[in-house]
């Protein structure tokens, strides 16, 4: 993975961890669910890292089995 993408992608991380820590704080203060919306950006966020790294990884075992 180049360096830029990998800058990226651990930037997009922390930005994650950041969202779920303020989730955990909300719940563990107030025993509060977050909204559906909240959750299902934290996972469509997930989702598009995975797709990243995963198309980057199919990628480059096709290459290798050329």
């Amino acid at each position: 993975m180049s360096q830029s993408k990998r800058e990226q992608v651990v930037s997009h991380l922390r930005y994650i961890r950041q969202e779920l820590r303020e989730m955990h704080q909300g719940v563990l203060d107030d025993g509060l669910l977050p909204e559906p919306g909240e959750i299902r950006g934290v996972m469509a966020q997930m989702e598009a890292l995975l797709e990243l790294l995963e198309g980057k990884s199919k990628a480059k075992a096709k290459a290798e089995a050329n």
